[in-house]
This record gives structure tokens, C-alpha cells and sequence, in this order.
């Protein structure tokens, strides 16, 4: 694989997931990036699965395997993000800002595990890394199980979930009462 390759997992324009505009599984190559681009009234919750990815914008914040990037567009902002040398596979998740007018911002949650604090009502993520062949305990939600063979979407109830050596879970908890600009 050369440069970029983006595997979108959902994309609802309807409202039907409340805040949640995308779902992308996306490959970087070594030292690509997704080129210089913009965002406004969007929150980008970055997942690092496996590698490194520089993001450069504000600070030049670099991230590892592990790390969750939460980058707040508010009244806009330009950026990009470059992958380190081994490459990066990252879970990046589009929320419709809570906080549209707010200035632009970026924090990273180093090697986050259980509740993710993304300062919002209305999205709350959890995560967490099954051992091999071992039952992980996961609230209910959105559940996005990352193995290196792809990515497994579904809402479950909580519980346990099984998950490859090195997978990753997502869930999301989201607030699906249709917001009003889905009404229409």
C-alpha cells in the first residue's frame, strides 16, 4: 500500500446515530499524510491502532498505538496528519461539534483505556484491548471491534465480547434522539 487507503465503516446523513457523521478504518504508508485540508463545526476522535501519526497543526502532536486524539474544529481550522515510519491504521470518528463557535483545540489521551472524557453530553467512548482468546467485559453501545483483519460495526446490549490477540474495542455511546438538523 502506498499513501492513503480509507475504509469509511459508517457514514449516516440522516441523524440516525445522533452526533455521529463517519466512521473511517483508515492506512496511512510511511510518512504519508492526508494533505493539508480543513475542518469547521466537527469533532475528529482519532483511534491509533498500530503505529505512529504526527498531526500537524497547533503543537505537532505525535501519537503511538494506543493513543486517542480528540480534535475540536469549532470555527475552523486547517490541518494535516502525517504517518510516522512504520506507517499508522487509525479510527477516526466525525461528531457534529457540540461546540460549533467555540476556538479550534487538539488534546491527546495517552494509552486510553476504559472511559475517554471527550467534554460532550451527547458521544461517550470506552475503550478497551481483549487478551487472546479471553472474553472482554463491554458496556453497551456502538461496538467497533479493530482486529488486524478488518473492523466489526454492531450495537450490542454489554458483556462479553471476544477479540484477536492485539484487537482493539470501541464502544460508543451515543445520544440518537434525532438532532434538529436532521429534521427536515
Amino acid at each position: 500500500m502506498t499513501g492513503l487507503d480509507s475504509r469509511v465503516l459508517l457514514d449516516p446523513d440522516d441523524g440516525s446515530l445522533g452526533p455521529l457523521l463517519r466512521l473511517a478504518d483508515d492506512r496511512l504508508s510511511p510518512g504519508s499524510g492526508y494533505g493539508r485540508h480543513a475542518h469547521r463545526a466537527v469533532d475528529v476522535v482519532a483511534v491509533v491502532l498500530d503505529g505512529s501519526l504526527r498531526h500537524g497543526w497547533a503543537d505537532g502532536a505525535r501519537m503511538a498505538a494506543g493513543d486517542v486524539a480528540v480534535l475540536r474544529a469549532g470555527t475552523g481550522l486547517d490541518h494535516d496528519e502525517v504517518a510516522g515510519d512504520a506507517g499508522v491504521r487509525v479510527l477516526q470518528t466525525y461528531l457534529r461539534s457540540a461546540r460549533p463557535d467555540a476556538p479550534p483545540g487538539h488534546e491527546v489521551r495517552r494509552a486510553a483505556t476504559g472511559w475517554v472524557d471527550l467534554d460532550r453530553d451527547d458521544a461517550r467512548l470506552w475503550i478497551g484491548r481483549p487478551a487472546a482468546d479471553e472474553p472482554l467485559e463491554v458496556p453497551a453501545g456502538l461496538l467497533v471491534l479493530a482486529d488486524a483483519g478488518g473492523v466489526r460495526v454492531e450495537r450490542q446490549h454489554g458483556g462479553p465480547v471476544r477479540g484477536a490477540a492485539g484487537s482493539t474495542a470501541l464502544v460508543w455511546r451515543l445520544d440518537t434522539i434525532r438532532p434538529a438538523w436532521a429534521s427536515g
